[in-house]
C-alpha cells in the first residue's frame, strides 16, 4: 500500500503470461477510449483494501480494478458478466479445450 514499507523491489527481468499482456493491453485501449482514468483505477485498487495486496498478484488486482470501473461505466453488467463467464468456463479449463470445442 502506499507510503508503507515493503522491502526491496526485484529488478530482475518478469516473463509476462498471456493473460497478463492481455490484461495490460485492456487497460491501455480502455483508457484510450475514455472508459475509465488512472484516478479511477487507483480508487478501485485501494477500496479493495490491504489483504488484496497480500492475496493477489499484480494482474490480478489490475483486472479487478479494470473490471470495477468497466461496471462503474455501464460497460456491461453483472448480469453480462456472470453470463459470458459461463459461457468461457463451459469451453473447457484449459485454452487448449476451448480451442477443440
Amino acid at each position: 500500500m502506499g507510503g508503507q514499507a515493503a522491502g526491496p523491489v526485484p529488478m530482475q527481468g518478469h516473463d509476462f503470461a498471456l493473460w497478463e499482456k492481455r490484461i495490460d493491453a485492456m487497460m491501455v485501449l480502455c483508457g484510450q477510449k475514455g472508459l475509465f482514468t488512472v484516478d479511477g483505477l487507483r480508487r478501485a485498487l485501494e477500496d479493495m483494501g490491504e489483504d488484496a495486496f497480500e492475496k493477489h498478484s499484480y494482474y490480478e488486482r489490475w483486472i479487478a480494478a479494470v473490471n470495477q470501473n468497466l461496471l462503474e461505466a455501464g460497460v456491461y453488467s453483472l448480469e453480462e458478466l456472470a453470463t459470458r463467464m459461463e459461457a468461457v468456463a463451459a469451453r473447457g479449463p484449459t485454452y487448449a479445450e476451448a480451442q477443440d470445442g
